[in-house]
């Protein structure tokens, strides 16, 4: 459990179904009545939890999202984790140590949030991440995180950018879903 000055960051709880159903829904615009929805909701909630328990049990990194929760109330606002991303990443010759792109995928660890848009613009999703970092840099030791979004996603390159995270442009139009990557080093490299 991570503790900041307004937000709870926790594992998920069977209870939490709807609330993050509603809350997940809202920021990726999908319909939540759609049919089969909830229930697929409900089984990517029982992974997440089962993740949590498991990777703690083998001593692997907690990967998978947990709940993002107001202090004063407890209310789910948002879902945060850390996630594998594997892309062709050495397009960006920040994140390469080639001269030249390889066209191969290269692994790297990721961070992911989603803040209800009830939510958004009150620095949750800023508070959350640099909460979360530090525990990743703390505890886990990581040497890089990065993020991807969109290039029309301005908020996610806002809160990139508020936690220190270099922002990066991928100037090639494939693939079509790496648009923009956002990166920070571990504290002790800088």
């Amino acid at each position: 459990m991570i503790t900041t000055k307004r937000l709870t960051i926790r594992s998920f709880q069977y209870s939490d179904l709807e609330r993050v159903h509603q809350v997940l829904s809202s920021a990726f615009n999908e319909d939540p009545n759609q049919t089969g929805a909830l229930n697929n909701r409900e089984s990517w909630l029982n992974w997440s939890i089962l993740n949590q328990k498991w990777f703690h049990r083998l001593s692997q990194p907690p990967f998978g999202e947990q709940a993002i929760c107001r202090n004063n109330d407890g209310l789910l606002i948002g879902v945060i984790g850390l996630v594998p991303c594997l892309d062709r990443f050495d397009q960006f010759p920040e994140l390469s140590n080639m001269e030249k792109t390889s066209g191969l995928t290269q692994p790297e660890v990721g961070l992911f949030w989603a803040i209800d848009p009830d939510y958004q613009k009150q620095g949750y999703a800023t508070e959350a991440a640099k909460g979360f970092l530090e525990m990743i840099w703390n505890e886990l030791k990581i040497k890089r995180i990065i993020a991807t979004t969109e290039y029309e996603n301005y908020q996610s390159q806002n809160v990139m950018r508020k936690i220190g995270m270099k922002i990066l442009k991928n100037n090639s139009s494939k693939p079509p879903w790496l648009q923009v990557v956002g990166v920070i080093n571990h504290p002790k490299l800088d």
